[in-house]
C-alpha cells in the first residue's frame, strides 16, 4: 500500500530534476504506470501540474491507492531570490492558476511541515527555506502539498537544489503535533516558518493578510472556516504583529465567532523541551 503519490510534470524542469534525484538516490520499482519506493508511488504527466485537475482520480484509475499527494515543482517570483518552499493548495478567491474558485484542497500538515523542517536542518547554501501560503491549483480530492525550487529559470534547473528536495522527501519525519491554520503576514509566511522550527506545531492552510484585507465579514468567515475544515483542526495561530491593531482584533473576534480556538507560541510545547 502506498500512502503518498508524488507527481512529476515533464513540462517543468525543476519537477523532472527532483524526480531524477529521487530515482538516483534509491531504487524504485516500475510497474509501467508508477514508480514505487517504501510508502511512495510516483507518476509523471506531460502537462503542467497546476492545471492537472483531479489528477488523483486519474491516478486511481491506473491503480493508485495513495492517501495524499506531493507535487514536485518550480516556484516563480519576481524577486528571483533562490528559494525552497512548501505550501498547501487551493484558492481563497478566483482560480487564476488552476483549481476551483473559493475552494481549498485538504492540507497535509504533518507532511508539509515535516518537509520544511527537513529542509531547514540542511545546509541549503544560498537558498532561503520557507512556507508559502495557500495558493493555486490543481484541485484534487486527497490532501496535497507542493514542494518547490525557486524563484526563476536560473534556479529551476539547479540539480543540487533538486537533490535537497529529494532528500527531504525521502527522509522527513511526520510528527503528531498540534495542527493549526495560520492567519496574517505575507506570502512567504515568515512567522509560521519560524514557529515550526521551535515549537511542536504543524501548519496546514495559511491565510495572508492580502487575502482578506478587502473582504467583508462573511467572506472572512468563509475563508477561516474553510481553512480550518480543510486542515481538520480548530486551532488558529494569528500573526498579530503583522497587522494593525484594528485588523488583529477583527480577525480574533471572527475566529472566536466561528467557534475556533486561537493559540499562540506560549500555548505550544517547545521542540527542544526547554
Amino acid at each position: 500500500m502506498s500512502e503518498k503519490l508524488l507527481l512529476c510534470s515533464e513540462e517543468d524542469i525543476a519537477s523532472v530534476n527532483i524526480r531524477d534525484a529521487l530515482t538516483s538516490s534509491v531504487k524504485w520499482e516500475d510497474d509501467g504506470n508508477f514508480l514505487f519506493y517504501d510508502d511512495m508511488m510516483m507518476m509523471s504527466i506531460p502537462g503542467i501540474h497546476i492545471r492537472a485537475e483531479n489528477i488523483d482520480k486519474i491516478a486511481e484509475q491506473k491503480g493508485s491507492d495513495a492517501k495524499e499527494m506531493i507535487f514536485l515543482s518550480r516556484h516563480k517570483a519576481a524577486s528571483a531570490i533562490p528559494t525552497l518552499t512548501v505550501h498547501p493548495i487551493g484558492n481563497y478567491h478566483k482560480a487564476e492558476f488552476g483549481g476551483l474558485s473559493e475552494t481549498l484542497v485538504k492540507a497535509s500538515p504533518a507532511v508539509m511541515t515535516g518537509l520544511l523542517r527537513s529542509l531547514t536542518a540542511m545546509d541549503t547554501a544560498h537558498y532561503q527555506v520557507s512556507f508559502e501560503v495557500t495558493h493555486h491549483g490543481p484541485f484534487v480530492s486527497i490532501p496535497a502539498t507542493f514542494i518547490e525550487i525557486g524563484s526563476d529559470e536560473t534556479q529551476w534547473g539547479n540539480k543540487e537544489a533538486a537533490k535537497m528536495l529529494a532528500a527531504a522527501i525521502l527522509d522527513h519525519e511526520e510528527n503528531g503535533y498540534v495542527k493549526a491554520i495560520g492567519i496574517g503576514g505575507g506570502h512567504y509566511a515568515p512567522r509560521f516558518t519560524e514557529v515550526v522550527s521551535s515549537y511542536k506545531i504543524n501548519f496546514g492552510h495559511m491565510i495572508p493578510e492580502y487575502a482578506f484585507k478587502d473582504s467583508d465579514d462573511d467572506d472572512l468567515i468563509r475563508m477561516i472556516t474553510d481553512a480550518a475544515s480543510a486542515t481538520d483542526t480548530r486551532s488558529v495561530y494569528i500573526h498579530k504583529r503583522s497587522m494593525k491593531g484594528e485588523t488583529a482584533r477583527r480577525v480574533m473576534n471572527t475566529v472566536l465567532s466561528c467557534g475556533l480556538e486561537p493559540i499562540s507560541s506560549s500555548d505550544l510545547e517547545p521542540i527542544n523541551g526547554i
